[in-house]
């Protein structure tokens, strides 16, 4: 059953990358993806991986965003990855061009050796383009973040001997979504960039840009592109990470 339930989630692959807008006035969004990849013979490994996100208005005036994903990867019998990260967001006045959030982020990693990262903090969005088909927003958030390692050893000599590192952050934030040729493709992008405010050599990017060309109203055909870098990792760790997807999109709005 294990094997058949895998060989169907590789041969039908669902990505996701339909952003919500906290500023559209639907009250409640959701939205699921699962990919996955089961090889066996010489080598047998497996890919999963899951993406919700879910948002809904608390109260008037406000909206609460959460993002959740989880990844798993097994090759030869021994998991080389297992990944849960949860962003959450509550957007006071989402309507407005300037508007006040508040954020908090958990996270695991089992490759890069982190037991459990979290984050929280405040921010600003300035919406510079919001249209039903088009929308651009920059953000600037400060946070403070703690990370528990499971091992002491880094690339960065100064934070050797230590299992936990603390520190305040500074974010800024870029996200869009373009429809363009009639509809028939859609652009959207999310990047950040996240330095230590106390160390200069403690920062992390993420970007990710993805392709949809519609097929019907709650399907698209999507290709998506992700790179991150953490510039503190555990010695021997790589510092950056790509991911190239292909798939469909499942939406409910």
């Amino acid at each position: 059953m294990k094997t058949l339930l895998l060989f169907l989630i590789g041969l039908c692959p669902i990505t996701l990358f339909a952003q919500i807008n906290e500023s559209d006035t639907l009250k409640t969004k959701a939205s699921l993806s699962l990919t996955g990849l089961y090889q066996q013979g010489n080598v047998e490994s497996v890919i999963f991986r899951a993406k919700s996100e879910f948002s809904f208005h608390p109260w008037k005036r406000s909206v609460f965003k959460t993002n959740n994903s989880y990844v798993y990867q097994e090759f030869g019998n021994q998991k080389a990855d297992e990944d849960i990260l949860s962003q959450n967001f509550l957007y006071i006045h989402p309507d407005k061009k300037v508007h006040p959030l508040l954020l908090g982020f958990v996270s695991t990693n089992y490759r890069r050796k982190i037991n459990l990262r979290y984050l929280m903090g405040v921010g600003v969005t300035f919406q510079v383009l919001s249209k039903k088909y088009h929308w651009l927003k920059f953000s600037i958030s400060s946070e403070i973040e703690q990370t528990d390692f499971s091992a002491f050893d880094f690339n960065r000599s100064q934070y050797d001997g230590t299992k936990s590192i603390n520190t305040i952050r500074g974010t800024l934030w870029i996200s869009g979504k373009y429809h363009l040729v009639k509809e028939r493709v859609i652009l959207s992008h999310e990047s950040y960039i996240q330095p230590s405010l106390e160390e200069n050599n403690n920062f992390r990017w993420h970007a990710e840009l993805g392709l949809e060309m519609p097929v019907w109203k709650f399907l698209n055909f999507s290709i998506n592109y992700l790179q991150s870098y953490e510039s503190v990792v555990i010695q021997g760790q790589n510092q950056q990470d790509r991911f190239l997807t292909f798939g469909i999109t499942l939406k409910s709005f």
